[in-house]
């Protein structure tokens, strides 16, 4: 497998150029030009595979995506999740503008949200609403309240095992929502695949990081860059893998 960077990979076979996966444009080009009937067949059932999972991102050959686990949150502009009490009333006093920096958009991408108990005890103290339609996992070291609402689905294994489990199942992206600590720990085990931050131009001086602190290096690639009117800007990050 060679990479050519910009999200732009492709696939060797025989010494032939087989498939050109360009994930940020979700176009294909083939270069058949020296390929064989048999190894046209081949390309044609490779493009096959790769037409009926666009949206999975980066392609490899013959593989079918697996979903992603994805960090969408916002923070301040010196990295805060919300002040040290959990209010967010920098964040919530803002006026909603029109597309709400692409949220729906993304929404309509995922079907289940992971986040940490705190997380939850807030939403829920917010007015949260949940349904079975809507899967919620919950990481926890507490037991789960005997009145958890419909569709929350308390988690005690590892998180290794449960991303694994996750991505091997059929459905759309899974949106890790938070908190810090959540996401640092879904991070030390290589289990985050993206992180779509939205930094509000606005600096609270102190209060929840984005990441619970802990010696780490995690190398990202910038898949994208937003401005929007109001001075928010959005930035969708690829984690990199280690190589092995």
């Amino acid at each position: 497998m060679a990479e050519l960077g910009a999200g732009v990979r492709y696939c060797l076979a025989d010494s032939w150029r087989i498939l050109l996966c360009i994930d940020a444009v979700h176009s294909i080009a083939v270069d058949k030009s020296r390929l064989h009937s048999s190894r046209v067949n081949e390309c044609n059932r490779v493009l096959s595979t790769v037409a009926l999972g666009r949206s999975g991102g980066l392609c490899e050959y013959g593989a079918v995506p697996k979903r992603k686990i994805i960090v969408h949150i916002a923070t301040s502009a010196d990295g805060y999740i919300a002040r040290s009490d959990g209010n967010l009333d920098w964040l919530t006093r803002r006026p909603a503008p029109k597309g709400f920096y692409g949220l729906p958009k993304f929404s309509r991408s995922i079907d289940a949200k992971i986040l940490g108990r705190k997380t939850f005890d807030v939403s829920v103290k917010m007015g949260a609403s949940f349904s079975a339609k809507d899967v919620h996992y919950v990481f926890s070291r507490r037991p789960p309240s005997a009145s958890a609402p419909v569709g929350v689905q308390f988690v005690t294994e590892s998180i290794k095992a449960f991303a694994e489990r996750l991505r091997k199942e059929d459905g759309k992206n899974i949106w890790m929502m938070g908190g810090s600590e959540i996401i640092g720990s879904f991070l030390d085990e290589g289990a985050i695949d993206e992180c779509i931050i939205t930094v509000v131009p606005t600096l609270i001086g102190e209060g929840i990081p984005l990441i619970a602190p802990k010696h780490r290096e995690v190398a990202l690639r910038l898949r994208s860059l937003q401005r929007f009117a109001d001075s928010v800007v959005q930035l969708h990050y690829e984690v990199r893998r280690p190589r092995p």
